[in-house]
């Protein structure tokens, strides 16, 4: 059986061989770099099962390692733990929003080196687990060799855990791939002129986003973040490509996606024309209760300023048209939380 490979990239080399003993005792596969660059060279060449990764160092510090590994769809999803003697929490924060999945603070003893080792591994192992048995929307979406490769793509990339109101992309940004929602729900949403937010899209588990301005070749057209905390995974454009190119049924596939998202939005904007304010809201609403039923949901989780972002109004017009739909029995409403109670008088209500 082959042994689990670790690469641990430390310029002190006391600590490096130290760590590098102890690992091997614990029947691990171990390879050393002694500064950052070393380090990305080693990473590329070897794909190690997990790296530990020194922040302050000569050449190249551990950020930069860090982002160099994430631009490169080999490395990008290999796990990745900081080890550093700062223990700041900016410095924790910092490598954590950048994509790293731990951080251990020298000096540590035997039994946190290999907790956190054994953690993260055993993370990307129920990772894996999850997409092999849990992804119906795409098992529907796709078809024979064009769904196996794709499941297998996305079970070899990394889960990039997002808190709640934390940015995923911001519009304008470079297109670098499509985003899957592994858990949680991310909204995407456009700023006027005056800086009133637009909402354009909620997506849940096992739904796409970004997928307009990576068939189109543009750059994002929309902002995307959390709504609360979150989990995505992101699918390369280089690696889509390949797909798209190699199964035409699947780039098919792709297109009704967009196809469906665009009917979407001219709906949304006739309704923002066309409506009258509680028509607006109801059929938001109804909206929204549709896409939690398959999600095997029956509460809308949203709050009033997001509410207000898809309807195109001020968010205290919301909460004045969501206490009138209380007082009449239609919708229940506990916080940011919404059961629809009638849904055909809400569907019939009139301009």
């Amino acid at each position: 059986m082959k042994k689990t490979s670790v690469l641990i990239i430390e310029d002190n080399d006391h600590i490096r061989e130290s760590t590098a003993e102890l690992l091997g005792l614990a029947n691990y596969e171990v390879f050393k770099a002694k500064d950052g660059k070393q380090g990305v060279d080693f990473a590329v060449k070897l794909l190690p099962d997990i790296i530990l990764c020194d922040i302050t160092m000569p050449e190249l510090d551990g950020y930069g390692v860090l982002h160099m590994l994430h631009k490169t769809p080999e490395t990008s999803a290999i796990p990745f733990i900081f080890i550093t003697a700062k223990s700041e929490r900016l410095d924790y924060r910092k490598g954590m929003e950048m994509g790293a999945d731990d951080y251990l603070a020298k000096p540590f003893n035997d039994m946190e080196l290999m907790n956190a080792i054994e953690t993260r591994l055993n993370k990307k192992n129920k990772e894996k687990d999850f997409y092999s048995h849990s992804l119906e929307q795409i098992d529907t979406l796709l078809h024979q060799k064009g769904f196996e490769e794709l499941r297998d793509l996305i079970a070899e990339r990394k889960i990039r855990r997002i808190h709640k109101k934390q940015t995923v992309y911001y519009e304008d940004d470079s297109v670098n791939g499509i985003y899957l929602v592994v858990s949680g729900r991310i909204k995407t949403f456009r700023l006027a002129m005056d800086g009133r937010e637009l909402l354009t899209g909620i997506y849940h588990k096992e739904q796409y986003f970004g997928v307009p301005s990576f068939l189109s070749g543009q750059a994002y057209q929309e902002s995307a973040e959390a709504m609360e905390d979150s989990s995505v995974c992101l699918l390369p454009s280089e690696m889509i490509d390949k797909l798209l190119n190699k199964y035409p049924a699947v780039a098919l596939n792709f297109i009704k996606l967009l196809s469906n998202s665009i009917l979407d939005k001219e709906e949304q904007l006739l309704q923002l024309a066309y409506n009258s304010v509680k028509r607006r809201i109801a059929q938001i609403l109804l909206r929204l209760n549709s896409s939690n039923k398959a999600n095997d949901s029956n509460i809308i989780k949203i709050s009033r300023d997001d509410l207000a972002s898809m309807a195109g109004m001020a968010t205290e017009t919301v909460s004045r048209v969501l206490s009138d739909f209380k007082d009449q029995g239609l919708i229940e409403k506990t916080g940011s939380q919404i059961h629809l109670i009638d849904e055909t008088k809400l569907q019939n209500i009139k301009n």
